[in-house]
């Protein structure tokens, strides 16, 4: 019953979770600014059905977006993810290495609010630098794009699709972020600010809030929001997260940013577009064929990633495709 009682719990506290980003707090910023978007748009359509298509979102993709969501919170309620976060533990045994090699004159550095802020600063950089390449690692191993796949098959984007999240690329994404935030978290400690407490509120970093606040569900949404060339050589706009989305060849394994363009930048997978792109959403072949959704249910997409997961690991070791193409031909990296 304890196990029922937190996911329920957990369930029912979602709309009010600064760390949810489609929480209430962050919907009403979201309609505000989706307001004065239409406003200066012309007002296209009526306002109500412009910002929320029906043909959206009573879509049957919808559905399995929600129905993902729930299955990963009562995961979550029942402690399935928090056995691999251990960002605390790693950051713990980084201080106390560094320590040892300083001796018995070193004491932590003290916890002002400057020294807080730049933690914070440091720990939004390094979890979204941290978040880049796991995305890109579940594009570019073919066993790992089966998980990752759930969340591309989506055929449209409502904010509700950030949560369409197999539980593996969760594992996946935790436990990278426990190593590479442990460590520089560690370092920090030792070197900036002796307390690991961050600028929050709610419980959630302020950074976050704010990302969030401004605009964050519009990237998971049909609303085209641009931030230009310059901007969109920094943070990843709504548009470029949306051509990420994109089932067209020319767009495959592009802007796998979080928050920033940067890496993107960095590391030569950054799109920016000249203009406003009409986009398909979904999984296609490596010719950019839009393939028939292969997760319609949550059974399929709970399961069906493992084994085509599978799949891929036996032609990895020298097994024939079982059918024409790989088990997995989803777009994942050439």
């Amino acid at each position: 019953m304890d196990w029922f009682t937190n996911a329920l719990t957990t369930i029912f506290r979602a709309p009010i979770d600064p760390s949810i980003r489609f929480a209430l707090i962050y919907i009403a910023p979201t309609i505000a600014l989706a307001f004065i978007i239409w406003l200066a748009r012309g007002r296209p359509a009526p306002f109500l059905s412009w910002l929320v298509p029906k043909s959206v979102y009573t879509h049957k993709s919808n559905w399995v977006d929600i129905k993902l969501f729930l299955a990963n919170h009562i995961l979550g309620a029942v402690g399935f993810f928090g056995a691999v976060v251990f960002i605390p533990f790693v950051a713990f045994k980084v201080v106390v290495a560094l320590a040892s090699i300083t001796g018995e004159g070193y004491s932590l550095p003290p916890v002002t609010f400057a020294r807080t802020a730049l933690l914070t600063v440091i720990i939004v950089v390094v979890n979204d630098f941290s978040k880049y390449w796991s995305h890109r690692i579940c594009h570019e191993w073919q066993s790992l794009w089966p998980f990752h796949a759930v969340h591309h098959s989506a055929d449209v984007l409502t904010p509700v699709t950030v949560a369409r999240v197999h539980p593996v690329e969760v594992l996946i994404r935790n436990i990278m972020a426990s190593v590479v935030v442990g460590i520089v978290q560690g370092l920090a400690l030792y070197a900036i600010v002796g307390q690991a407490n961050l600028l929050a509120i709610g419980g959630a970093n302020v950074f976050y809030v704010a990302f969030n606040a401004l605009g964050s569900n519009f990237r998971h949404s049909h609303i085209w929001i641009s931030y230009g060339r310059v901007m969109e050589h920094i943070l990843i706009s709504p548009a470029q997260h949306q051509i990420h989305h994109s089932a067209a060849k020319k767009h495959f394994n592009k802007n796998y940013g979080s928050i920033f363009a940067l890496w993107d930048w960095m590391f030569g997978t950054l799109y920016i577009p000249d203009s406003y792109e009409d986009l398909t959403y979904g999984v296609a072949d490596r010719q950019g064929n839009l393939k028939e959704q292969p997760h319609p249910t949550l059974r399929a997409a709970m399961v069906l990633p493992f084994v085509e997961s599978w799949q891929a690991v036996k032609e990895r070791f020298g097994a024939k495709p079982e059918t024409g193409e790989s088990a997995a031909p989803h777009h994942p990296a050439e």
